[in-house]
C-alpha cells in the first residue's frame, strides 16, 4: 500500500438507500444517514423497495387491482422518501421501484446494474425480526455486493 493511496479520499457519487414499508424506524435511521451522505458528497440518491412475490398472497395474486395497488402504495411510499429528501436540499434523487424474486437477488442482480451505486445504505432491523430488506438484507448484501454496504442501527 502506497501513501498516496490512503491519503487519496474516498468520495461517494451514487447511494442507494433500501427501503422496507415494514420497518418505519429503521427506514427514518437509513434515511437520515443516507441524505447526508448525499448532502455532503453532492451524491445522487436513489431510494429503492421491492414488491417480493411474498408480499402477495394467494388470494391477492388472483385479483388483479389488489396487485396494483400494492404496487401503488409501494410507489408511493417510495416517492414520498424522495420528497423528503428533496425537501432536505438534495437536488439528485432517483425513486427507484422493482418488483419480484428475492430482496438481495433483486437488488444484486437488477438495481444495481441498473443504478450502479458505489455504497448502499441500509437499515437494521429495530421492531419487525421478520423484515425482509432492512435487517436481513444487509449482511448478505455486504457478503454479495459488489460495492461497500453501510447498516444503519
Amino acid at each position: 500500500m502506497d501513501n498516496l493511496s490512503v491519503k487519496e479520499p474516498l468520495i461517494y457519487r451514487r447511494i442507494l438507500l433500501t427501503i422496507d414499508e415494514d420497518d418505519s424506524e429503521s427506514n427514518t435511521r437509513a434515511f437520515r444517514f443516507a441524505i447526508t451522505l448525499a448532502h455532503d458528497y453532492d451524491a445522487t440518491l436513489g431510494i429503492v423497495s421491492i414488491l417480493e412475490n411474498e408480499d402477495i398472497n394467494i388470494f391477492d395474486s388472483l385479483t388483479p387491482t389488489k396487485i396494483n395497488e400494492k404496487r401503488i402504495d409501494l410507489k408511493n411510499a417510495v416517492d414520498n422518501y424522495v420528497k423528503m429528501a428533496e425537501e432536505n436540499g438534495l437536488k439528485k434523487v432517483e425513486p427507484l421501484v422493482y418488483e419480484g424474486g428475492d430482496i438481495d437477488d433483486a437488488i444484486l442482480e437488477r438495481v444495481i446494474p441498473d443504478f450502479k451505486p458505489d455504497l448502499i445504505v441500509t437499515g437494521a432491523d429495530t421492531q419487525m425480526p421478520h423484515s425482509k430488506i432492512s435487517g436481513a438484507i444487509g449482511p448478505r448484501l455486504a457478503k454479495r455486493a459488489p460495492v461497500s454496504v453501510i447498516v444503519v442501527r
